[in-house]
């Protein structure tokens, strides 16, 4: 049921009844018994439908963060594009900062990347001082490298960025799982303008890209903008997407990450305005080796002073480029040699091997302020069970009490492809052949079988959110309404909505089986 507003208390049963019977009588005194009793079964009929209606209606659980009627995909139409990046500029910088990256590597260019003992435990001290071995040249030569670099990083370049917007990336499976970042983004009332990168055509969608225009998503590919063979990790995309966006000041979000609140106020929150850069704390404290506060300048030797350092999660990540180009520039060096070196100086090879950090040390060492949501991060569990589907990330606007405002879903991802679409792949390049969640093993096969849901709703309430309806909602549009569309797919889909949230679909096209597709339409009865 859609809250709009608090009703009074409506009278008991008994005493509505009494007053219709009341009423009966003076209306039809002088008539006869029979007409008497065929208007009073009459009105005792309506009062039991009008009875059984109310109880039905208040048997469904209610949903205040819920309104379905309004077609959301429609509302964004909207929504402007962004101006598309000046190509031959961006790319003629890149070239820059490159040669300047390739003439001052780190050494030794291939750091030896081992394990710990235990990727269940955290490392004790001793292990992160002794885990990783650079000699005392290599570090020399590493650290004047990178003396070199931060004094020829470009100055910021005027006009080739403007605005504020959202940066994603997708491709391959990956692009599943942007289709509902993307979907509830809009869902939960964001209004800015989207860049949606690739790494080139081939993991491109024309006609989803063509559907994305119309709600004011871009698709852009980094394969316009550099040599995209130099890179080796699927890590290394993200810094590149940042740095060739249009925005001056960007929201990144993972494909996985989904919004369950409203992010646009972000951007006039004051630990954006305060300091440019907002990033989002992980679990763990720095694991990184003694010797990167040498390297990078943070120390005259090899040094502790960012082991109690908490470490970030960059499945989301706001970052001025006006305020922070030069750190931007940093800890693209950071990435450029990072599947080599400094992903593995920085974690060497613990929980998080990868380019979230360079961010924070790219900042750190060019002395720039930056804001770390002081909240930790929760972590959301399968409704029933201990199995995890992701991270909880706070909302910076709201310093004093945590609330959350992203799901990282670092574990369970969320594209409808892999929940119903078993045996939907019809193509050597398409990724998804079965529906990975509807394996007999699954922690949440029972759940999607049995028509249930998969977040507690006891936490949804102490956290006064309730996504799943939402991501759901999302769900069916791709599986009816976009490019992706398959009518198994979303006759599957409609079911589950209507049996676990309560949704019905109505409008042209409407048969008993829930077929159909095309402009139907969801409401939400519960």
């Amino acid at each position: 049921m859609i809250i709009l507003g608090d009703d009074p208390d409506p009278p008991p049963p008994t005493h509505r009844l009494r007053n219709t019977l009341r009423k009966i009588r003076r209306f039809h005194k002088g008539g006869s018994p029979r007409q008497h009793i065929v208007v009073l079964f009459g009105w005792l009929l309506i009062i039991y439908l009008v009875f059984r209606l109310q109880r039905y209606l208040l048997s469904r659980p209610s949903s205040p963060f819920l309104l379905c009627e309004t077609p959301i995909h429609e509302q964004s139409h909207n929504i402007v594009l962004p101006h598309s990046p000046n190509t031959e500029s961006l790319s003629r910088t890149w070239k820059t900062l490159q040669d300047i990256y390739d003439a001052h590597p780190p050494q030794p260019l291939e750091l030896t990347l081992k394990s710990f003992k235990s990727l269940s435990d955290f490392p004790d001290l001793e292990d992160i001082k002794n885990h990783t071995h650079i000699s005392k040249e290599d570090a020399e030569v590493s650290r004047n490298n990178h003396v070199q670099v931060t004094k020829k990083l470009l100055p910021y370049p005027n006009g080739l960025f403007s605005g504020q917007g959202i940066v994603m990336l997708a491709g391959g499976r990956y692009t599943g799982f942007a289709t509902t970042g993307l979907g509830m983004l809009r869902e939960v009332g964001s209004k800015l303008p989207v860049e949606i990168w690739v790494k080139d055509h081939e993991e491109e969608n024309d006609e989803w890209c063509k559907e994305l225009a119309n709600e004011g998503i871009a698709c852009r590919r980094l394969s316009d903008f550099m040599d995209t063979q130099l890179l080796e990790h699927g890590y290394q995309l993200k810094i590149s997407s940042i740095f060739f966006s249009s925005f001056e000041q960007i929201l990144f979000l993972d494909a996985d990450n989904v919004p369950v609140r409203n992010p646009d106020g972000i951007f006039k929150s004051r630990a954006f305005t305060d300091t440019g850069v907002i990033l989002w704390p992980d679990y763990w404290t720095h694991t990184g080796a003694p010797l990167l506060p040498y390297i990078v300048g943070l120390s005259d030797a090899a040094s502790e002073v960012l082991r109690n350092d908490q470490t970030a999660e960059s499945g989301q990540l706001m970052w001025d480029k006006r305020r922070h180009w030069k750190a931007l520039c940093l800890a693209a060096y950071y990435n450029y040699f990072g599947p080599q070196h400094y992903y593995t100086l920085i974690s060497q090879g613990w929980a998080g091997w990868g380019d979230k950090d360079t961010f924070t040390i790219a900042l750190q060492s060019l002395r720039q302020d930056f804001y770390m949501v002081p909240h930790k991060l929760v972590t959301l569990f399968v409704n029933g069970s201990s199995q995890g589907i992701g991270m909880l990330q706070a909302d910076p606007t709201k310093p004093a009490a945590y609330e959350p405002m992203f799901l990282h879903s670092n574990i369970i991802k969320w594209s409808i492809r892999g929940f119903f679409c078993s045996g939907c792949a019809n193509d050597e390049k398409d990724p998804v052949a079965l529906s990975a969640w509807e394996d007999a093993g699954s922690s949440i096969n029972s759940h999607l079988k049995e028509h249930r849901r998969i977040f507690s709703m006891e936490h949804m309430q102490a956290m006064q959110i309730d996504p799943e309806p939402l991501i759901w909602k999302s769900f069916e549009h791709v599986a009816c309404r976009s490019v992706w569309k398959r009518p198994d797919l979303c006759n599957r889909t409609r079911e589950h909505m209507e049996k676990t949230f309560g949704y019905e679909f109505y409008g042209d096209g409407r048969s008993s089986n829930l077929g159909g597709g095309g402009d139907q339409i969801c409401h939400r009865v519960g």
